[in-house]
């Protein structure tokens, strides 16, 4: 009898207790706790197909490993483990998965997913938190303290979305400028929809919880820039529920503003081809969504601030790469990402394209879209920008993640 699948899983190798062992986690948030496999249990889960029989694996398992073989009820004994797991595409996890997708879909706000798992729960720990990344090493110094109020709001900017614990100094940099200039009364977030969606952008009406308050979606903006659209922004929200890209931002905003402002979360799915491998083809689809955005924001009595929310480079192991990575690596990253920012700088979304494709995207810069899109929208508006702060982290797994903050003003 076939076994069942496996579901889409993220794969790392880790060390554990002097054990290499493998990682599996889930990227739909559906399960929350990563499990950890043995090689060889592995190589038992990489067979489950839905088609494979325990035989099969034991067979496949010998060939693979020259002649090594499997105990009895080895193949049972990870099947049953994974099943137990949720990691396995069976009724009992689909029931569960349509579970989760319903609480989501009938809330009417979007909880604070990564709140108690990579931030602080609590508002005042939070706060105490949050105003000690302005003050690490690398950041812009004291946490704001008071806050412009009728200034001119920022136009755009460019900030990380790597987690607060290795990008926080970059992120006090943009909130700082943030701060400094006027209070916008609707913030635009373009983020990445990690979960590769199958359009171009996500939207949803939820308003985002923070352990500072919720941040409602200006649902007025919204309607004005999907009504009449030929597809639908809406349809797969879900994929809000677990992304941490909007998350990130929404909690730096509520930590300068509470929930006095609004925003506008904008998930960006792949929608930029890659023909040539350096001009943008566009479908009508995506043209349509940010031409209106950026009508929308012309003829709106709100002041508006679009923010980027963006990593840059993901290069090493982790990612794909078959090399470590050192000194002369994060300096040949660091200068590519350079010249990919210069366009960011000189307000050229279709050279900040051009530049990421030269070849082929080979850094995986996942903020290629997201930063194109907040560039088209206020094309014409911003004369030039400046890159406030530049930085790289390393991944647990082996590699860097690039970022830096970048004001539009």
């Amino acid at each position: 009898m076939a076994l069942p699948p496996l579901r889409y899983v993220d794969v790392t190798q880790v060390e554990h207790e002097g054990q290499t062992l493998v990682c599996l986690r889930d990227p739909e948030g559906i399960v929350e706790e990563p499990i950890l496999l043995s090689p060889a249990g592995f190589f038992i889960a990489s067979q489950l197909d839905g088609q494979s029989d325990a035989e099969q694996i034991q067979r496949a398992f010998s060939l693979s490993t020259g002649g090594r073989t499997l105990r009895d009820g080895d193949v049972e004994q990870v099947v049953s483990f994974l099943d137990d797991h949720g990691y396995l595409l069976t009724p009992a996890f689909l029931e569960r998965r349509e579970t989760v997708h319903n609480t989501f879909r009938e809330s009417t706000v979007r909880p604070a997913y990564l709140a108690g798992k990579s931030y602080p729960a609590d508002a005042s720990a939070l706060r105490t938190y949050v105003d000690a990344l302005f003050s690490r090493s690398g950041g812009p110094g004291q946490a704001p303290k008071e806050l412009a109020e009728d200034g001119t709001p920022l136009r755009a900017l460019v900030v990380p979305h790597i987690d607060f614990e290795r990008g926080g100094q970059t992120y006090a940099h943009g909130f700082a400028r943030m701060a400094a200039a006027g209070r916008p009364d609707t913030v635009v977030i373009f983020g990445v929809a990690h979960a590769g969606p199958p359009v171009p952008f996500v939207t949803t009406r939820k308003g985002f919880a923070t352990p500072f308050g919720t941040l409602d979606v200006d649902v007025e903006l919204l309607d004005r820039i999907c009504d009449g659209l030929d597809w639908d922004p809406l349809e797969h929200e879900i994929v809000h529920r677990t992304e941490h890209s909007i998350e990130f931002q929404a909690v730096m905003l509520a930590y300068l503003y509470g929930p006095s402002v609004k925003i506008l979360p904008i998930l960006c799915g792949p929608f930029l081809s890659e023909r040539d491998g350096l001009e943008p083809d566009v479908d009508s689809s995506v043209r349509e969504f940010l031409a209106r955005c950026k009508r929308a924001f012309a003829v709106s009595d709100k002041r508006i601030t679009v923010i980027a929310s963006a990593d840059l480079s993901h290069v090493g192991p982790t990612f794909g790469d078959d090399f470590d990575v050192d000194d002369a690596i994060i300096e040949q990253v660091s200068a590519r990402d350079a010249g990919d920012l210069k366009h960011v700088t000189q307000m050229n979304p279709e050279g900040w394209y051009q530049s990421v494709m030269m070849d082929e995207n080979q850094r995986r810069i996942c903020g290629l879209n997201c930063i194109y899109s907040t560039m088209k929208c206020v094309e014409g508006l911003v004369d030039a920008g400046e890159i406030v702060h530049y930085d790289y982290a390393p991944d647990p797994s082996g590699g860097i993640v690039s970022f830096a903050n970048v004001i539009l003003p």
